[in-house]
């Protein structure tokens, strides 16, 4: 409902606001009520809520004309002092200094975001005066370009690049979804800011000054070019008083940018473009991709009936265009960007496939273009329709929350139209668009003359053949170390001179003290007293004559309930690498009558999916033995009961008998999970150094790790060649739902409270019998090798990620919390300048693993590989033999528990809890941890350090580029690579 505020709304506003007006969002009872400056025009959307969680964030429009990162780098730099905070690293400081539950800054493609979310008031305050100054009034020192964004050193008298910036986007743009993503925005948009990388192009990058930088926040942030969003309880008034008083107030109208429609093409394009494979076998590599470039986003009808198209084109392996790109036969996979993208000003539409060969270019496009022609040649089935409004439903309802705070998720998914000058209210309240939608769903052939219009008709297409570079790499090395020699061949004694004393300048400044007096904190005295814990209540369910507990949780789920099965894991399964692949099929192949494709339609009418998975963790008192709990899980809105018996049909019945799709499966497991490998190079790199130090950490290393990826490899060849290495899977696959269906049960149900009742009857109801076989089918043991040897990774990529472990205790034991603050506090003090600052990878730090059992080091993105190992070790010495500052312990706790008193979303809060009880991790134990790390003292960590760090013996750990074979095996390390 949108109130007419200028008759109805009688309330106080702001003076330097006017209020535009008032829209009740139902379906998430939020009040949203969108402001306008009345000098500068900034808008100001507030989304009121009883939620304590209080998130902010401004944006600005940033429309880079260039890919030399400007508006990634000024986001970085920005953050590096302002007029109010003159320090050197405000932003990272107050994550120390903070009781935040979110801070980071965003960079997309024509908009730079600053959010940050916390439950504390003061703490809310004190982030709101550090962001609001950093945005409006940032100090851009010349040196914090340098440090960020890019510079030129000399090393052995030669030139080199360094920047964060440049090493970030060197590691980004290694992955070859990225290489994707830009090369296709090149071509799908010839002259609008979408032409470009925003994030900056490493090649390009170099090509950026200070100077330009300057003028780029000059003409972009701006109060006339900023949106505001905020979400919480707190009063809109309240937050606009700070907004002028600290911001606003000292603006003049400026100027808003617009965006612009793209020259249209007049006819389709196809063109071919490489990426960088280091492999001889460039065989199955190749990327076929068609894209659509179709109306603004501003049309909400349009935009939904769009969503509707991909939705009955995609939604699953039974949509028609998914269908024939999963079972082509001429590609591994569906490729990395499928479907609607509305996130941009003009939208698109996406689809393609990945791991195939540049001959099948012509077979593509005809293929799609076909099943798009047999689509919208008739009417679309109204059941497949309900289908896909269900699922929109759905997505609308749920309240999310747990890996981003919840309304910092709603203020995204609105963010994008109003930096576009659309409504974002729309996005928030999708039921009048859906109302529109129906009422053009009474023409049975809307839909699909949409795909006839918009994708069929449309000449701005783009195909694209993305084909693997063997070379490709040293191309790009040899251009960039080309590039450096014609730089040193021209620099006189003069420019060498001035580059050493910039260096130098950098070093006094990256070694200086901040005066933290400057800026805002909250403190030890600020951390609530107690941890907030959901409870449950404990209820029993009978199946095959046996009593199962059930934990119900009732929590305020907008309408929605999730319903899961918690199996215990047998050991003997938990270790076999066969495990991991049942759960790649439960869902995706056939059940009892059902084969995979109705299954699929099934799934996408009644739940919001079926899903299996595992949670795993160590033993809180017994580091060799495992807490292993399979979990099955589906959600559901309240009216739509039959996706609990859905969850049970699914897994009771697994079909093991459709063949080409169980391939299809681990073949698109194999190729995505490589597609992935450089976006995570650091978890792979801790998971390899510490793989011997609990029996969790070796099962991991072995069964996820980058073996199992070769080991996946190898059985998906043999499995498609040999009917008996087929056969030898299924038999294994078969063995293992055996054991899993016989083994013990719990079932956890969270719900609205007055459907309680009724869901625990319908669970009893469907799960009272279960078919289990009592025949004994033995699991195979796959021989492991365990070494102790120092080990790197080839994969590809272009920067490192390096890591360094030593074996430490359980979780249950008293220096468990030291050692998570001596992480936290090696970080702060030195890891993050140290490699971050001075060595220039986007990021490094420590970690205690209660899982592992272990205390890492780590580096992400990283272009050196020695000096970041000296950099660990000269960590813990600074600890040991430098004097330390009492704020430092403070900052280190605080971080901690932030972290742990982190809300998560009604439903997310209830299934942690319930995780934490069946690993044994009680509140009293959870409880007795937080007053273990608030009260950890200087000592302690010296203490920790000097015993599991210092007289232990390390294992050190890389995951680099396939050059860097030569300089590992010189550094002592073991070398394997990913086939």
């Amino acid at each position: 409902m949108t109130v007419d505020v200028t008759e109805t709304i009688n309330q106080t506003v702001h003076p330097a606001f006017q209020l535009v007006r008032q829209h009740h969002v139902e379906a998430l009872d939020i009040l949203v009520s969108e402001y306008a400056h009345k000098v500068t025009g900034a808008v100001h959307y507030h989304l009121a809520t009883s939620h304590d969680e209080n998130v902010f964030l401004v944006a600005f429009r940033t429309q880079p004309m260039d890919s030399k990162g400007t508006a990634h780098i000024l986001e970085h730099t920005a953050l590096c002092g302002s007029e109010k905070f003159p320090v050197r690293d405000p932003f990272f400081l107050m994550i120390r200094r903070s009781l935040n539950t979110f801070m980071n800054a965003f960079t997309s493609a024509d908009w730079t975001a600053y959010p940050f979310a916390t439950q504390n008031k003061k703490d809310f305050q004190n982030l709101l005066s550090v962001y609001l100054d950093a945005a409006f009034a940032a100090n851009l020192n010349p040196l914090d370009f340098a440090q960020e964004g890019i510079r030129i050193e000399l090393e052995n008298g030669e030139p080199v690049y360094k920047g964060v910036v440049f090493n970030e986007m060197k590691g980004a743009m290694s992955a070859p979804s990225d290489q994707l993503y830009h090369q296709l925005a090149y071509h799908l948009f010839p002259e609008t800011t979408y032409h470009y990388n925003s994030g900056g192009d490493p090649k390009d990058i170099p090509d950026l000054s200070y100077e330009q930088l300057v003028d780029f926040y000059k003409s972009h942030y701006h109060p006339s070019n900023a949106v505001f969003m905020t979400f919480g309880n707190q009063n809109a008034y309240d937050l606009q008083e700070q907004f002028e008083k600290l911001a606003l107030s000292k603006f003049e109208k400026g100027t808003t940018l617009y965006s612009k429609p793209e020259k249209r093409l007049a006819t389709p394009i196809q063109v071919t473009e490489t990426y960088a494979v280091d492999s001889e076998d460039l065989d199955d590599k190749t990327y076929h991709v068609l894209a659509w470039l179709l109306p603004q986003a501003s049309d909400i009808k349009l935009r939904l009936g769009l969503r509707l198209v991909e939705g009955i084109l995609l939604e699953n392996s039974a949509s028609p265009l998914r269908h024939y790109l999963e079972t082509c036969g001429y590609a591994q996979s569906t490729g990395p960007l499928m479907g609607v993208d509305d996130s941009n000003f003009e939208m698109t539409f996406y689809c393609g496939v990945q791991g195939s060969n540049a001959a099948h270019a012509d077979e593509f496009r005809e293929g799609v273009l076909n099943i798009l022609q047999q689509v919208a040649s008739q009417p679309v089935d109204q059941a497949l329709v309900d289908a896909i409004l269900h699922q929109i439903e759905l997505h609308q309802r749920e309240i999310n929350g747990d890996g981003m705070p919840y309304g910092l998720s709603l203020i995204l998914n609105g963010l994008s139209s109003a930096i576009h000058h659309n409504d974002p209210v729309h996005v928030w309240d999708v039921d009048t668009a859906i109302e529109q939608v129906k009422e053009e769903l009474k023409d049975p052939m809307w839909l699909s003359n949409l795909i006839q219009t918009h994708l069929l008709d449309n000449p701005h297409r783009v195909q694209m053949t993305l084909v693997p570079d063997a070379e490709k790499s040293m191309k790009d090395q040899a251009e960039e170390k080309a590039r450096l020699a014609e730089i040193g061949a021209h620099l006189t004694e003069e420019d060498r001179a001035q580059i050493n004393a910039n260096t130098e300048a950098l070093n006094q400044r990256q070694d200086t003290p901040d005066d933290l007096d400057l800026l805002p904190k909250v403190g030890l005295e600020d951390v609530p007293a107690d941890l907030h814990i959901v409870q449950g209540q404990l209820r029993e369910i009978i199946s095959n004559r046996h009593d199962y507990p059930l934990n119900l949780y009732h929590a305020g789920t907008n309408g929605i309930y999730y319903q899961q099965v918690l199996i215990e894991i047998p050991d003997e399964v938990v270790h076999s690498p066969y495990f991991n692949l049942l759960s790649i099929l439960m869902g995706e192949v056939g059940a009892g009558e059902y084969d995979y494709l109705t299954l699929q339609q099934l799934q996408t009418a009644v739940s919001g999916g079926l899903g299996m998975g595992a949670s795993l963790r160590s033993k809180v008192d017994d580091k060799n033995k495992i807490s292993a709990w399979l979990t099955l899980t589906t959600k559901s809105l309240n009216e739509k009961r039959d996706a609990i018996q859905l969850l049970k049909l699914a897994f009771e019945k697994l079909r093991f008998d459709e063949k080409d799709r169980i391939i299809e499966l681990l073949q698109q497991r194999k190729t995505r999970w490589i597609s992935r490998l450089s976006g995570s190079g650091h978890s792979y790199a801790m998971q390899i150094a510490s793989r011997n130090m609990s029996a969790l950490a070796q099962r991991d290393y072995h069964n996820t790790g980058l073996g199992a990826l070769n080991w996946l490899s190898n059985l998906v060849d043999q499995i498609e060649q040999d009917e008996s290495a087929y056969d030898a899977l299924i038999h294994e696959l078969k063995a293992i739902h055996l054991k899993l269906l016989q083994a013990p049960k719990q079932f956890l149900l969270v719900c609205e409270e007055q459907f309680a009742d009724a869901l625990v009857e319908d669970i009893q109801t469907v799960w009272d019998h279960l078919e289990i076989e009592s025949d004994v089918i033995e699991i195979q043991h796959l021989a492991q090798q365990n070494h102790n040897q120092d080990e790197a990774w080839l994969i590809q990529t272009n920067v490192q990620f390096c890591a360094s472990a030593y074996p430490a205790v359980e979780v249950t034991h008293p220096d468990a919390a030291p050692l998570m603050v001596l992480a936290a506090y090696l970080r702060n003090g030195y890891l993050h300048s140290a490699i971050r600052e001075k060595g220039g990878a986007y990021g490094g730090g420590a970690s205690y693993d209660g899982n592992a059992c272990s205390f890492r080091f780590y580096s992400y993105r990283d272009p050196r590989l020695a000096e970041t190992f000296q950099d660990f070790e000269a960590s813990i010495d600074w600890l040991l033999h430098t004097s330390q500052q009492p704020h430092q312990l403070e900052e280190a706790i605080l971080g901690l528990v932030s972290s742990m008193d982190k809300p998560g979303s009604p439903a997310g809060e209830a299934i942690t809890a319930c995780y934490a009880l069946l690993h044994a991790r009680t509140p009293a134990f959870r409880k007795t941890l937080r007053t273990r790390l608030l009260n950890v003292t200087l000592d302690d960590l010296k203490r920790v350090a000097q015993h599991y760090l210092q007289e232990q013996q390390v294992t050190r750990a890389v995951v680099a580029p396939f050059a860097k074979r030569q300089e590992l095996e010189q550094l002592g390390f073991s070398i394997q690579q990913v086939k």
